[in-house]
């Protein structure tokens, strides 16, 4: 088997060491994202490695969602397989394994456990059209999180600014809470050197330092930076280093409803590469509550 990527090689040593444990939190600990962890999880599975990749689920609640999205007519077919759980156990040989994707300064690790078969379900209903006095919003069913009826739409925020500006929006699982953009260190080469890592030639490091604030009653349960890019004036975007400065404290997973929380993310790009803008999401797709702010020259 041919050598693992450095990517790979700090994701299997953090597996190691923890043993066993979910994809996210792996991932977390990496400041990866925990699909890309999954995916060279299975990839290293599959290159003969000690490694046995798995997911587990409560089979009721999935029914119940799965019988849902079908009464309401949302449902299209399984959708792509997000991170799963990992623990040692051993893959089925398939020879040496290519780089995975990503950036060479990543690295992850997660728990299976054998669930009970899952059985057949009867299929449900779909319940009557709606009626005229109560018209159907394509945002999901109602009484869901992303529902909302029409005559009552909430008055949009702001979703950019600059840096400096505190921007709200909401999380995936119903947060809400307010992000500042507190600094953007471009060049920050001195940062990234004192704290003993070293930058090749042609790259310079740039630290992006964020507070998220907690305005709702739902528990932020994400890393704040996990998908906090940078966007060049190419038009690309440059995702987190997982590297961590003893003089710039990391952001941590959670920040309670009345809490607010900072942290600093690092970056290392081609040292003439130009930043515009400063761009955060909840997931690594943009969407309604993306937040971005501009950079000035």
């Amino acid at each position: 088997m041919v050598a693992p990527d450095p990517v790979d090689a700090r994701l299997l040593a953090m597996l190691a060491e923890m043993g066993r444990a979910a994809v996210h939190e792996l991932a977390a600990r990496l400041g990866m994202d925990p699909r890309e962890a999954a995916t060279r999880l299975i990839t290293l599975s599959g290159s003969g490695l000690p490694l046995l990749v798995g997911v587990e689920c409560d089979p009721n609640g999935i029914r119940k969602a799965l019988a849902n999205s079908v009464a309401w007519g949302s449902y299209t077919g399984p959708a792509q397989a997000g991170p799963g759980q990992a623990q040692a156990g051993r893959g089925t040989p398939a020879g040496p394994y290519p780089p995975a994707p990503g950036t060479v300064r990543g690295t992850p690790s997660g728990s299976y456990r054998q669930g009970p078969p899952s059985a057949p379900f009867p299929a449900q209903q779909p319940p009557p059209p709606p009626t005229a006095q109560e018209p159907m919003n394509t945002w999901g069913p109602p009484q869901s999180s992303g529902w909302a009826r029409g005559d009552h739409a909430p008055t949009p925020k702001s979703r950019t600014g600059k840096i400096g500006s505190a921007l709200e929006t909401e999380g995936l699982e119903g947060a809400r809470f307010t992000i500042q953009l507190v600094e953007v260190v471009d060049p920050a080469d001195f940062l990234f050197t004192a704290a003993g890592y070293k930058l090749a030639d042609g790259e310079r490091a740039v630290v992006v330092h964020t507070e998220l604030a907690n305005i709702g009653t739902v528990t932020f349960n994400a890393l704040p930076d996990m998908y906090l890019v940078l966007m060049t004036s190419t038009g690309e975007t440059v995702g987190k280093a997982p590297v961590s400065l003893s003089s710039r404290p990391p952001h941590k997973i959670g920040v309670q409803p009345g809490e607010t929380a900072g942290g600093h993310t690092v970056y290392v790009l081609p040292e003439n590469t130009a930043v515009t803008s400063v761009r955060w999401s909840s997931r690594p797709e943009t969407d309604l509550n993306t937040l971005v702010w501009t950079v000035d020259d």
